[in-house]
């Protein structure tokens, strides 16, 4: 039977997620281990009028792993990860690092996001940008397989209308409690990391776009404006190389040129390496505030909009991230998964830590003439409402038919659908 607490330690630990400004507390938790045990806590929600709500690595900003007075399905116990060949078998509640970790032991890379601890299926099934992404395509791209839990509690292996919509429509059908996804032969990537003052901000950033324009798959990279430790902001540019590491060194040494570098690096690491780079930089329990806006290029437009807002900032923990879409991931037909936008672009993350959350919609609302439509739906929040409705783009229609079809009293609300 399904262990369900309402107090204490394992509760606790339970809604300690990522976003401490997330406040709202559930009536109860299932602790669960086991298929069987998911299938039981959704009886049990069901039997006592609880909204249900899952939680994996916890990392979603805007806390839909807990809902407040309702039951969470704890999926945290679930972390096993098994390999055969080039095939990962994960646990609903395993991360990112968790399959990372086993994968490099095989001399295998995982497409991951950007940070460990994040729960890996939460971040496929909304899509999961990376930086093997341009190589191998999104973490959506690369699921292959699942069981899901639906809201009558039957079990089944999704069908490829089902495998359809978890491909970048979120967890909103069901309770993903394992799945399969692909692994890739690379035991090596060269990484680098640049930084620039912030006098050089427009010049790095122009050039950049510039710089990845055409690129080749085995090049992806992130950029980011931060605060510095006196509050002076500097440009950091992370591009990672997948393919061969002679002509990577090429390649990567073309970010130096940029501008000034205040410092340099470029080393050969794991894939598993890189993903831990940033482990610790954005701890649990501070509050977090996110937006998200796709654009197509560095227009001069683009450019003076980011860098304006950003020089507006209320707080010294504020981030820009900038993660770069491309090669393998625009090569998915948009109508083969339910990931809703497929051409070249940047996605933005606007991050405020410690704030009020207003700087990250007033950025949001000042990029938006510049913008593409939509945004990515792993960052979209409750009150996104215009961006979600165009998200999904044309695959919005047939996924809200399925959504009506498996889930027609919306059981599960994980990342925003549109009217829903």
């Amino acid at each position: 039977m399904v262990q369900l607490v309402a107090e204490g330690p394992e509760y606790d630990a339970a809604v300690a997620i990522w976003n401490g400004a997330v406040t709202q507390r559930p009536a109860l938790v299932a602790l669960c281990t086991t298929t069987a045990d998911v299938q039981e806590a959704i009886a049990e929600a069901r039997e006592r009028r609880l909204p249900l709500s899952v939680r994996g690595g916890g990392h979603d900003w805007a806390g839909r792993a807990l809902r407040a007075g309702g039951l969470v399905i704890d999926l945290t116990r679930m972390r096993q990860v098994s390999i055969a060949t080039d095939v990962a078998t994960v646990g609903g509640g395993a991360t990112a690092a968790d399959v990372a970790e086993a994968a490099d032991r095989e001399g295998l890379a995982v497409a991951t996001g950007t940070v460990g601890t994040v729960g890996l299926l939460g971040l496929t099934l909304g899509g999961g940008y990376g930086p093997l992404s341009g190589r191998f395509g999104l973490a959506a791209d690369n699921l292959l397989g699942a069981e899901v839990v639906l809201a009558d509690g039957n079990v089944v292996q999704a069908d490829a209308e089902l495998l359809w919509a978890l491909r970048g429509g979120g967890g909103n059908f069901g309770v993903v409690t394992s799945a399969t996804v692909a692994l890739h032969p690379l035991a090596e990537v060269l990484a680098g990391s640049f930084t620039f003052p912030w006098e050089e901000a427009e010049q790095v950033l122009r050039g950049y776009g510039e710089l990845l324009d055409g690129g080749p798959d085995e090049l992806t990279s992130v950029i980011a404006v931060v605060g510095g430790p006196d509050g002076t902001p500097a440009v950091v540019v992370s591009p990672t190389w997948s393919g061969d590491i002679a002509a990577g060194k090429t390649v990567l040494d073309a970010f130096g040129r940029l501008g000034t570098p205040l410092n340099a690096s470029v080393d050969v690491k794991s894939p598993l390496a890189k993903l831990r780079e940033f482990d610790g930089a954005f701890p649990d329990g501070v509050h977090y505030a996110i937006r998200t806006r796709n654009v197509a290029g560095f227009t001069p437009e683009v450019v003076s909009s980011l860098l304006e807002t950003y020089a507006a900032r209320a707080t010294p923990g504020t981030f820009l991230n900038i993660h770069h879409f491309h090669g393998a991931a625009t090569r998915t037909p948009i109508e083969s998964a339910a990931f809703g936008v497929r051409e070249d672009h940047f996605m933005v993350e606007f991050i405020e830590i410690g704030g009020d959350g207003s700087w990250p919609r007033t950025a949001s609302v000042a990029l938006a003439p510049y913008a593409m439509p939509g945004g990515y739906p792993n960052l979209l929040g409750p009150d996104d409402a215009t961006q979600t409705a165009v998200a999904y783009g044309p695959n919005a229609v047939r996924l809200l038919a399925l959504k009506e079809y498996l889930d027609p009293h919306s059981v599960f609300s994980a990342t925003p659908l549109p009217g829903r």
